[in-house]
């Protein structure tokens, strides 16, 4: 056994006689005094598995219980060198159980589990070359635009022409399997989606009795992969389950899960309410992107823009994104402190499509995100947005303070707060800028979006010097420009959007 690896145990005995989800096995490990329980489950064919997450090194001792007695010890040697445990909510942002930081980058592909081998085979070919860290997959297959064929195996076993949920198939589960961990050798995480409203074969409509015993099964043999993160929906303002359904799903989860993976939810409209305390970070589907700052200060929670519309050339809105304006919303969400995923959608005589069902990379944003992942990787720290966040609250404020008249303020102000939020806030809108900072203001990044000034100035420390670097986004170049600088910069600017100006603390000599 290693550190951060899922342990398995494997025992035979006889099939369960009637639930084959529910089954009573349980494990207990135990070092240095603290211990974690954990559930077996069926496989199939009189065989049950055991799964482990060990976070510690040394040696653990176990104790099966339930339909298999079983006892021991065994040694947990310290991790390889590529292993980095779980992710986990760090503040606002990401870290893994060895406390390295952890910058997602992501991409979706909603049905590859229920492709033919030689089209998954050939997503894992794209995604070796790709600079994704974390892809958002379901578990069900999907029925919509593009993505209309029955999957190889589905969950569950049918009864009277019902699904058996406590009855799973065993083959789609060991394909899923295959897929988490061939995602988990590429150093992928996994953000497993567990229910959506895309379906025309009843999994949608399951009640809120079959969703918890899915659930269960889904606990029992997921929860030790360290790669995964847990996703109650894709949109699921869209399903007919109430609040205090949805707030049961993310209870039992939660509860249920003894390594706590990451969870959240997924919405269409209305947004998931990320103050619920086993939701670990927020994730929204959102076409402006200009003001996320504001949820993860409200929040105090990490940010995953986790749909921000695809790259490509469908005749749908969300489906026809230049290739500029994704790679422009991940620099927008990065420099506000959040993380965000691509989605690709370009038309395929065949329907190989990859938001859907992956295949091969066709866009040119890719190159222009990884060219951004390795600024990112490259920083000391998180970035921390360092822009103003005028919100409706300030703009109330200073409309307060406009009318005791004491303070001269510019026509521009005046007018400002002669108008509604509504109206203030489109104004406010053409002068957002995107500043992010790292680490004490050892690195600052300010970046000028679609603007195409030929001057940028940046507003540095006056007590640490910098040097300079001016980024082009598109180009995926990084020129020197200026050292040993302080205070309000102005950098000359090639006048295009997708420009941004890097600025480096410089060391102490001596």
């Amino acid at each position: 056994m290693r550190q951060y690896e899922m342990f398995e145990l494997n025992y035979e005995a006889s099939a369960p006689v009637k639930s084959e989800v529910d089954v009573n096995l349980t494990a207990t490990f135990k070092i240095n005094g603290h211990e974690t329980k954990v559930y077996g489950f069926y496989a199939g064919n009189r065989q049950y598995k055991i799964r482990f997450y060990p976070r510690n090194i040394g040696e653990y001792s176990y104790t099966v219980q339930g339909i298999i007695k079983d006892s021991g010890e065994i040694d947990c040697k310290p991790a390889d060198v590529s292993s980095h445990g779980m992710v986990r909510a760090k503040g606002t942002h990401f870290q893994t159980d060895d406390q390295k930081w952890f910058y997602p980058f992501g991409t979706t592909v909603y049905a590859l589990a229920h492709q033919k081998e030689e089209l998954i085979d050939q997503t894992f070919e794209s995604l070796k070359d790709a600079p994704f860290n974390k892809i958002r997959t379901c578990v069900f297959p999907k029925h919509y635009q593009y993505n209309h064929n029955d999957p190889q195996w589905f969950p569950f076993k049918k009864h009277q022409n019902k699904w058996a949920v406590n009855h799973p198939n065993w083959p789609f589960w060991n394909h899923l399997d295959q897929i988490v961990e061939h995602l988990g050798k590429l150093d992928i995480q996994c953000d497993l989606i567990l229910l959506h409203p895309y379906d025309c074969w009843g999994f949608s409509n399951l009640s809120k009795e079959q969703v918890l015993t899915y659930f269960n099964y889904v606990m029992r043999r997921y929860a030790a992969y360290p790669n995964i993160w847990w996703s109650l929906a894709n949109e699921y303002d869209l399903l007919k389950y109430t609040k205090d359904d949805w707030l049961s799903f993310a209870n039992y989860v939660s509860q249920h899960d003894p390594y706590h993976h990451l969870l959240s939810n997924h919405q269409m409209v209305i947004a998931w309410d990320f103050d619920n305390q086993e939701t670990t970070h927020i994730c929204v589907q959102i076409k402006d992107v200009d003001f996320i700052s504001r949820d993860i200060v409200r929040y105090k929670k990490p940010m995953m823009v986790d749909e921000c519309c695809y790259e490509g050339n469908l005749p749908d809105e969300w489906g026809n994104l230049s290739a500029f304006e994704m790679v422009d919303r991940f620099w927008k969400v990065c420099l506000q402190g959040g993380y965000c995923t691509h989605g690709e959608t370009f038309l395929d005589p065949n329907d190989i499509i990859w938001w859907a069902k992956g295949g091969k990379l066709k866009g040119h944003s890719i190159s222009r995100i990884a060219f951004l992942k390795r600024i990112i990787d490259q920083l000391p720290g998180p970035l921390t947005f360092a822009g103003e966040d005028f919100d409706e609250q300030s703009f109330h404020e200073l409309q307060k303070k406009m009318s005791t008249g004491k303070d001269a303020v510019s026509p521009f102000v005046q007018f400002l707060c002669s108008l509604s939020w509504l109206d203030a806030q489109k104004l406010i809108n053409t002068n957002r800028q995107f500043i992010g900072r790292c680490k004490d203001d050892q690195v600052i990044v300010q970046y000028y979006s679609r603007h195409c000034t030929a001057q940028g100035t940046i507003k540095l420390p006056a007590d640490k010097k910098y040097a300079i670097d001016v980024i082009d986004v598109w180009k995926k170049t990084r020129r020197h420009v200026i050292d040993n600088v302080s205070g309000d910069v102005t950098v000359a600017l090639p006048g295009k959007e997708g420009m941004a100006i890097i600025a480096t603390q410089e060391a102490i000599e001596g």
